[in-house]
């Protein structure tokens, strides 16, 4: 035998309370849960990249502004040769410039931009180191200034340009890269809500498709047999499967339409027996 408490649990039935607010939480939290996974995911992508797409437009500043450093020097360089005046020699910042370089080479999120940075690093060496010849050239007697000027460091000059315009290309295209990444990502974090909602309505119509089969049309046929009852004394024959609420009522029902019956069947044969 077992335990009266055993027993009591094992009688207990599922209520169609419980059974409403199982299917609408079950709904609620496939809904809920859907949504912030969306949200993460596109919190998680959009983080992300960003990050990388920052990383490019600070790249492109640096280069932009390596580019004008170097694009000012030699024209104030150009600017000694046809004044011919040598008091307005620039002084170029090296340690500034290789301070910009180094952030630039740091601001790469990708690896392979980095080659790039490097031949960019030496053209840019060889302009450097020749310009430094500049004074001992200007002074010197034996060599023709503009011809050098044109002839030795605009060659450099333009190699220098040439890789940092090649650098750039690469930086554009890892931004354009990174901005479809990031449309790319924005539909993939959506993805869950869309399933989810699809998921949603499969069970919202689960769900009112099984309350009209075993709530809704029982209801209605247990009012279709009370009213053929009353209208016409038909006896009441409905059964469905069932163990809720629902089916005790209508077992009730049935009682108590056999009850009533049975008290008309009497009275009727109690008036014939005094007739």
């Amino acid at each position: 035998m077992l335990p009266k408490f055993l027993r009591r649990k094992r009688e207990v039935k599922p209520s169609m309370r419980r059974k409403l607010l199982f299917s609408v939480g079950s709904l609620a939290a496939i809904l809920v849960l859907s949504g912030v996974i969306s949200i993460v995911e596109y919190r998680r992508m959009s983080d992300y990249v960003s990050e990388l797409i920052a990383a490019n437009i600070k790249s492109i500043t640096l280069s932009q502004k390596l580019s004008d450093i170097t694009e000012a020097y030699n024209h104030q360089m150009l600017a000694v040769v046809v004044q011919n005046d040598i008091s307005i020699m620039p002084e170029f910042d090296l340690a500034h410039f290789n301070a910009q370089a180094d952030s630039l080479k740091n601001s790469f999120t990708s690896q392979h931009a980095l080659p790039m940075v490097d031949t960019v690093s030496v053209s840019f060496n060889s302009f450097i180191r020749t310009s430094m010849q500049f004074d001992e050239v200007f002074l010197a007697d034996s060599v023709d200034t503009g011809e050098w000027f044109f002839g030795t460091l605009q060659p450099r000059y333009n190699k220098f340009r040439q890789d940092m315009s090649v650098l750039n290309e690469m930086i554009h295209s890892e931004l354009m890269r990174n901005s479809a990444d990031f449309d790319a990502g924005f539909y993939r974090s959506i993805i869950p809500g869309v399933v989810s909602v699809g998921v949603g309505l499969v069970l919202i119509l689960l769900f009112f498709f099984f309350t009209m089969v075993y709530y809704v049309n029982p209801i209605y046929k247990m009012s279709a047999g009370i009213n053929n009852y009353r209208l016409s004394g038909r006896k009441y024959g409905y059964e469905f499967d069932g163990d809720d609420q629902l089916a005790n009522v209508n077992s009730g029902l049935e009682e108590l339409i056999e009850e009533n019956l049975e008290l008309r069947r009497r009275i009727k044969t109690l008036r014939e027996d005094k007739s």
